[in-house]
């Protein structure tokens, strides 16, 4: 009979601290996060219509690993915001930034207090008169949700971490390829570090180390399609392995801003301080070992030299980089100069000479002229050089309408005028040319052409797979790819590549205290 009675007792307190489990609150995540690149070197502005902004629910149809059905959604209780995000371009203005960051805090305030925030940013965003926003947001955040709360904070490789950021965000990550194919990948690991620490009651890492590294490159020699690149980011996930490490992250830092914060780093967050520290050391000195060993991720050459190269071939397509103007850098991408060179080339003159594609060129006016002549009518006019004339003025454009298509979610309007044997793509509103499908909607056929022209650095994954050959042409702009001539003024030096023989930096790993720790 006693051991029935003590049977039954351990049965109901079973049951009991089942009940207790099964009933404990969900922890309530808000999430919130602005993302741009934005170059200083270039005339452009970007304002709030620049930014493609989601708000509450709407902001998980940008998130296919918090949607209905999946197990993440099902891990806490969630209130999203706003989450914005814009075309890399010019300067925010101050305008903008506080019209979004303020309806963000607005938002924030509703459903408070919070356990975590998924704080998803970018790191390169350039604001008027305001040195590091993503700091200073993080800060305004904090204002609000306090300081307890739990902050996963991801980011693009090509962000800035400064001592700001690396203080109020509690656990950080940042993409691991670049091209970007992991950038979903990476978000979810953020996102799932901190419901890890939430759940397990571990709360906030007990370490974070923070190394800046004194190098400044373009992603164009950075690329871990190909060494150094490669090598170095294959030792970020062996780290997260280690007993008492929870992330660690590379970030190359943004090239075309001139803020102190604009640098590499290295963070590593966890419970061990030796293995954090000792992780952070090592990365960073692997970073430094192989700066030397960075190039560009294809041939380079100046705009004559890829032309030449490219009427050479035999191989199709043969693809141009216009890198100095690549809007998905920050170029305000409406430099007409790669453009005026192409057609005042006699190749290029006749209608049967070799095609060339060139993607693209912002032209309102022109656009409404294309549309008023219709397909296979006449027009001219001008385009480009709106935003930016520093290099050549807006470019004449004298030909046959091929295509119309309006609609697009970038653009708006596309048309593609044929100029001579050059099918140049004319827009609304500037556009990047990533896929296939971009070109083949308004008609035209890259596999076929005999050069293609886009406004970009390194490939994405699409243009790459479709190249037959590739060289990436010098050309100006905003995010020209000549460092040493865009006239840094503030950013801290010396700095690796501009300062070559600079000394070895120290890279002992500073600890950065958690937000509800600082002074």
């Amino acid at each position: 009979m006693r051991n029935f009675i003590a049977l039954l007792f351990i049965l109901l307190v079973s049951i009991s601290c089942s009940t207790k489990e099964e009933s404990k609150p969900l922890p309530r995540i808000a999430i919130a996060g602005l993302a741009i690149e934005s170059s200083t070197f270039s005339p452009a502005t970007s304002d709030v219509a620049a930014f493609r902004t989601r708000e509450g629910v709407d902001i998980f149809n940008y998130y296919p690993f918090l949607d209905s059905a999946s197990d993440d959604r099902a891990r806490a209780e969630w209130f999203p915001t706003l989450r914005g995000h814009a075309i890399p371009g010019g300067i925010v203005t101050r305008e903008a930034y506080e019209e979004l960051v303020g309806k963000t805090l607005a938002m924030l305030k509703e459903n408070l207090p919070y356990d975590g925030l998924f704080f998803d940013i970018h790191g390169a965003m350039s604001v008027v008169g305001l040195d590091d926003p993503e700091g200073d947001f993080i800060i305004r955040v904090r204002e609000v949700v306090g300081t307890e709360t739990l902050i996963s904070t991801s980011m693009d490789l090509h962000g800035n971490v400064s001592m700001r950021l690396a203080e109020n965000t509690d656990l950080i990550t940042c993409y691991r390829m670049a091209p970007h194919e992991d950038a979903l990948e990476s978000k979810q690991r953020a996102v799932e570090n901190m419901l890890d620490r939430l759940e397990s009651g571990k709360g906030k890492p007990a370490y974070k180390a923070w190394i800046p590294v004194p190098i400044l490159l373009p992603g164009e020699k950075t690329s871990t399609r190909i060494d150094p690149g490669k090598s170095l980011y294959a030792k970020v996930d062996p780290m997260t392995k280690k007993e008492g490490v929870i992330d660690a992250a590379i970030w190359i830092g943004y090239a075309w801003a001139d803020e102190p914060r604009n640098h590499a780093v290295v963070m590593v967050t966890g419970d061990d301080e030796k293995a954090v520290t000792e992780s952070a050391e090592e990365l960073a000195q692997s970073f430094w070992d192989v700066r030397n060993e960075f190039e560009f991720v294809a041939p380079v050459a100046t705009l004559d030299e890829s032309l030449k190269m490219a009427l050479a071939s035999d191989k199709k397509p043969f693809m141009i980089s216009d890198m100095g103007d690549n809007p998905t850098a920050g170029g305000a991408g409406d430099v007409t100069w790669t453009l005026t060179e192409i057609l005042k080339r006699p190749e290029f003159k006749s209608e049967n000479g070799p095609t060339l594609i060139y993607a693209s060129i912002p032209g309102p006016e022109f656009v409404e002229k294309a549309i008023a002549a219709g397909v296979g009518g006449k027009v001219e006019g001008t385009a480009g050089a709106a935003i930016d004339d520093r290099f050549a003025p807006p470019v004449m454009l004298k030909g046959t309408v091929e295509s119309i298509k309006e609609g697009d979610s970038a653009a708006e309007v596309e048309v593609v005028v044929k100029v001579g044997s050059v099918h140049v793509i004319v827009t609304k509103k500037r556009k990047p040319y990533h896929n296939e499908s971009d070109f083949t909607d308004l008609g035209l056929k890259p596999r076929e052409a005999n050069i293609v022209v886009v406004k970009i650095g390194y490939l994405v994954p699409e243009l790459y797979d479709m190249r037959a050959d590739w060289v990436m042409a010098l050309t100006p702009g905003g995010v020209d790819q000549d460092l040493e001539r865009l006239g840094y003024k503030r950013i801290n030096r010396p700095m690796f590549p501009l300062d070559k023989d600079m000394a070895d930096p120290d890279f002992k790993a500073k600890l950065v205290p958690a937000a509800n720790k600082l002074d």
